[in-house]
């Protein structure tokens, strides 16, 4: 198989041409940019703290599908929830520490090294490994992150898909139990279900529409709206591997859609502590993900036909 890697002097910028003439990406000192067909697709922040984060995200055409806000603005938007970083990863109790919010104890992830791209002919990876650190240096976990861009140009969909994997670091790490997680987008304003320029409707795999799929379990869900006057949809993939599958999700109509297989407690009124998990240390917890952005006429069933034809790959 046809595939190129490069590690990137911080200054350097480079084309990675070697995926093929619809997928490329180059390196701008500590970001990623990834195009498809010459189009704009996504720029992969490595380095931000208190957590990297993956902005703009593009659909079909260009189109816009996340927040600008806190990172570029854009005339109208919301200003709740700074810490909705467009696309990014973090939970809000790590051993009694919050890197979702990641201010009480300046919890962070601060990146190893370079980031590698890695450009084969289904698409472009870009991997990364982070330290997760609170007060003055002290390492909870280490994370090997890995995101691969690619599109369908059958479709005219994209995707990105996650694999995260942490290890515990220095002793056991407990991944507790609050809905303030895990995985999560922040949407553009017009995919909002509530808000002035509301145009969006959530819908999950069973069904579930709107306001009714906060806190419950599925195997992906999906935003739809129009965008500048694009119609257009980004949808959530969960793992059948993952940890807790089913994942719950905590989906707002104000635009948030996260997948957290932690948060039992919340979304089910149990004993609070139910979600906990504990990695011992040394081990390792791996979560994939895919984020699937594409046009009109996606449905439930075509949506779930993806998610199957995801979820069957090794």
């Amino acid at each position: 198989m046809n595939a190129c890697r490069f590690a990137f002097a911080s200054s350097v910028l480079v084309f990675a041409a070697c995926a093929g003439p619809r997928v490329g990406a180059h390196r701008e000192r500590d970001l990623v940019h990834v195009t498809i067909a010459g189009e704009r697709f996504a720029s992969v922040h490595t380095a931000a703290e208190p957590r990297p984060y993956v902005f703009p995200l593009l659909g079909p055409g260009e189109v816009p599908m996340t927040r600008g806000y806190p990172i570029a603005p854009r005339e109208g938007e919301t200003k709740d929830h700074p810490h909705h970083v467009s696309l990014w990863f973090a939970h809000g109790a790590v051993d009694g520490t919050d890197f979702w919010h990641g201010t009480r104890r300046r919890e962070r992830l601060v990146r190893i090294g370079e980031p590698e791209v890695e450009a084969r002919a289904q698409g472009v990876e870009v991997r990364c490994h982070y330290r997760w650190l609170v007060d003055d240096d002290a390492e909870l976990c280490r994370e090997q992150r890995v995101l691969t861009f690619a599109d369908d140009a059958a479709t005219g969909s994209r995707s990105i898909d996650i694999d995260i994997t942490l290890r515990a670091v220095g002793a056991a790490r407990r991944f507790g139990d609050t809905k303030e997680g895990t995985f999560a987008v922040r949407v553009h304003e017009a995919l909002r279900v509530e808000g002035a320029s509301a145009t969006g409707h959530l819908l999950d795999s069973e069904g579930r529409v709107d306001a009714a799929v906060w806190g419950k379990r599925a195997r992906w869900i999906d935003d739809r709206g129009v965008v500048d006057g694009a119609p257009v949809g980004i949808a959530l993939f969960d793992h059948p591997a993952n940890h807790a599958h089913p994942t719950w999700w905590h989906a707002r109509t104000y635009g948030l859609l996260a997948a957290n297989p932690f948060g039992v407690s919340d979304f089910e009124k149990k004993p609070k502590g139910t979600g906990d998990l504990v990695v011992p240390e040394g081990g390792e917890l791996r979560l994939r993900y895919r984020v699937l952005l594409h046009g009109d006429g996606w449905d439930r069933e075509r949506l779930d036909a993806a998610w199957r034809a995801w979820a069957a790959r090794p």
